[in-house]
């Protein structure tokens, strides 16, 4: 550790500084292989969500938990099915239940930007990003079990680059729903 310190620069890092980033580093890699996503199926796509917790795919192995059904114990919300105006404040509400730091990954074509329905269905809220800050998209109709893999190693590594004090994400939250 002292060879380390005797290297770099001094006016830039002290000793405080690389204990701090390897603490940071710590809770990252933490946070990352215990990512609980909160169960929330609203349609076809919910299928192949509970086809990757199975154990064909088996997302505990790559440090995705159980599925919680309570979104006080979940950082991670996957939306998976078609968002309705009438789904759209419950969506909102358990997104604000979830404690800091959260992740919402959306799943499927209908959560993107409204799948089939996008031109004639008035019943549908034309993407939930319009409704809850999204982080990962995964495309598809409905996306496999391995594409909604990869969506979730896509939120890891995002849980890997957060700063401890870095809390900007609250500030980008959008409005609060109102059917129109």
């Amino acid at each position: 550790m002292g060879n380390v310190l005797e290297n770099l620069n001094p006016d830039s890092f002290t000793k405080d500084t690389v204990f701090i980033n390897s603490l940071e580093n710590l809770i990252n890699l933490t946070r990352a292989n215990s990512v609980w996503p909160l169960t929330f199926g609203l349609a076809c796509c919910a299928i192949e969500m509970m086809a990757t917790g199975a154990s064909k795919y088996d997302i505990d192995r790559f440090g995705s938990g159980p599925f919680r059904a309570t979104p006080r114990q979940a950082d991670l919300m996957i939306v998976a099915g078609t968002v309705t105006h009438k789904m759209a404040p419950r969506v909102k509400r358990l997104y604000d239940m979830m404690p800091e730091p959260k992740y919402v990954l959306a799943m499927g074509g209908c959560v993107i930007r409204g799948g089939p329905y996008v031109k004639y269905g008035y019943h549908v809220v034309k993407g939930v990003d319009l409704i809850v800050p999204v982080d990962v998209y995964v495309p598809g109709c409905p996306p496999r079990p391995e594409a909604l893999l990869e969506g979730i190693f896509k939120i890891q590594k995002l849980m890997m680059r957060e700063k401890i004090g870095d809390r900007a994400r609250k500030s980008t939250k959008p409005e609060v729903y109102q059917p129109a």
